[in-house]
Order: C-alpha cells, then structure tokens, then sequence
C-alpha cells in the first residue's frame, strides 16, 4: 500500500542520516527490524478490519432486504388486517338485519303461518302451500293474501336485497286441466305470490320466481305429513355481490 512504501522510505532515509552520524549499525538494524514488525502488524490489523467492514457491509445489505420484506409483509397484513375488518362489519349488520327479520316474524312464526331457517348459508321464509292456495289451485286464498301482506311488509324494510319466491310440490303427479304438471303449478304459485307481494309494497325488480315441482323435498313424499311440508312457498333472501366469494383469480381462465 502507498502508506507502507512512504513508511519505508522515511525508514531508509532515517537509517541513512543514522549511519552517516555514526549510529550503531547492530542497534540501527535491531530498530528497524521492530519497525518492520510493528508495519506488518498494523497492515494486518488493516486488512482485517476491511474484511470485517465489507462483512458488516454484506450483512448491512442482507439486513435492508429483510427490513424491505418485513415492511412488505407488514403493508399486506395490515391491507388483510383492514379488508377483514370491513367484512366482519358488513357480516354483522347483515346479521342485526336478519335478528331485527326475525324478530319482526316471531307472531307469524308462532301462529305456524310460516318458518325460518338457513339453506346453503341464506335465510329462508317458508310458508306451506295450504295457507295461502287451495289444493292443485294457484290462485291465493283470502288467509293467503293477509299473511303474504306480513310479510312483504316486513321484507320491504330490508334495503338492496333481492328475493327469490320458490314454489314447491309433492311427488303426486296433478290432475288438474289447467296445469300440465307439477312444474307448472309450483311456477304458477311462485308468481301469484311475486305479484301479491308487489302490491303489497315490495319493488319488482328486486323479485323473481322460479317453480321447483317436486325436486327438492324438504321431507320424505311417502307419508302424507311428509307431503304436506314439501307443498310449500319458500322466499330466499339472495347474497348481495359484496358477500359473493372473490372469483378475480379465474379470469385468467376464461
């Protein structure tokens, strides 16, 4: 290095001056030496400290790349931690909702007019066919059209919720002119019960109806109790788009 060789030759040139002035050369010989022992120990202790400043330096590098992931993985957590608060706070004033629906029907409920209960994670109205048709008729009886008025009235106060009316049937084929089939009776019946509803205050828009004749049985067709459950109405509150499951990563797919 620049510095040793200067060292060096400040060294000689001492040891120059030194013997012109007549110092001892066994003495002059025993000094530099020693100088010379000191320079190799400090050059070595030089060179160790530069390998333990390029170390320090790589392990400076190693740690910022840490700390970039830590703070990466901090930002998504807290981007995860603030999407999941917003889901539970959508999950629970879905769920105040539903309470204040149910509790608004628990008359209805007692007098047997109709039932509650989930299916597939959805809230359902059910109200058996007999109170609100005549049997193999699709036009609604008198009872029928006062309880239908319960409900929509209950059912208009839930905003920006759409509703499915279902009608269902048992496994007996219909004999009646007007229907064909089973499938046209449950459809039939699941529109009177969409246009009673309309009038009684609930939006079109947010109603549609859909016939199931007997190909979802709630109970078994083979006793006549279990028949009696399956002819049935049942109005489904559907998911909104924000509670639909997040299907993006398969557009690539399509």
């Amino acid at each position: 290095m620049w510095w040793t060789v200067r060292v060096l030759m400040l060294i000689v040139s001492l040891g120059v001056v030194a013997l012109g002035c007549g110092v001892d050369q066994e003495k002059y010989d025993a000094d530099m030496a020693a100088l010379q022992a000191e320079i190799n120990r400090t050059q070595g202790e030089l060179t160790d400290a530069q390998q333990r400043l390029a170390a320090l330096q790589t392990e400076k590098q190693a740690l910022e790349g840490r700390l970039a992931k830590l703070d990466s993985e901090m930002a998504r957590l807290e981007s995860e931690a603030a999407k999941r608060a917003k889901e539970l706070e959508r999950a629970r004033k879905r769920e105040e909702v539903f309470r204040n629906m149910i509790n608004k029907f628990q008359a209805m409920v007692k007098s047997g007019k109709l039932k509650i209960k989930i299916v597939n994670n959805k809230m359902v109205v059910e109200m058996a066919s007999a109170i609100l048709f005549p049997s193999g008729r699709a036009k609604l009886s008198e009872e029928g059209k006062d309880a239908l008025a319960e409900v929509a009235m209950v059912l208009a106060t839930i905003p920006d919720r759409n509703f499915q009316v279902a009608g269902h049937t048992d496994n007996v084929p219909i004999r009646k002119q007007r229907f064909k089939s089973n499938w046209a009776l449950s459809a039939a019946r699941a529109v009177a019960v969409v246009e009673h509803m309309v009038e009684n205050g609930m939006s079109a828009p947010n109603l549609s109806a859909a016939g199931y004749a007997d190909t979802q049985p709630s109970a078994s067709n083979d006793t006549e109790e279990g028949k009696a459950q399956n002819r049935r109405i049942e109005i489904t509150l559907q998911p909104n788009l924000d509670e639909l499951p997040d299907l993006s990563a398969l557009e690539n797919m399509l």
